[in-house]
């Protein structure tokens, strides 16, 4: 019994099959022909991505990636400045980075504006 799949992404006719999971050859889209679960949606949702859109974890280390105004200092955060053990936090104005920048201090940072290193 051979079962017809076709690309969701492309409409490609012919992927193959590998492991549990589609490859389309054509556009290289890979997905599982098992329904995702509620559980996978929320955590897919959670993930906190970089600018690059690497997935970034608390404890991570970074760097940023554009001069950024720091509001109430004299100063400017540097493209280049490496921020060390990141913590991952919810909040509504987007700033979804907590950590401690040497010479500056505490501060929140928005994800967009780092890249993991």
């Amino acid at each position: 019994m051979k079962i017809e799949q076709t690309c969701p992404k492309c409409q490609y006719e012919y992927p193959y099959q590998e492991d549990s999971r589609w490859i389309c050859p054509d556009c290289n889209h890979e997905w599982s022909d098992q329904p995702l679960t509620e559980i996978d949606n929320v955590i897919a949702e959670e993930q906190i991505k970089d600018a690059h859109g690497n997935i970034l974890s608390s404890g991570d280390s970074v760097s940023i990636i554009k001069d950024l105004k720091v509001k109430g200092a004299s100063s400017v955060l540097k493209t280049g400045t490496k921020v060390k053990n990141i913590r991952l936090v919810e909040s509504s104005d987007g700033h979804n980075i907590s950590c401690r920048i040497e010479g500056f201090g505490a501060m929140n940072l928005k994800s967009e504006f780092v890249k993991k290193i």
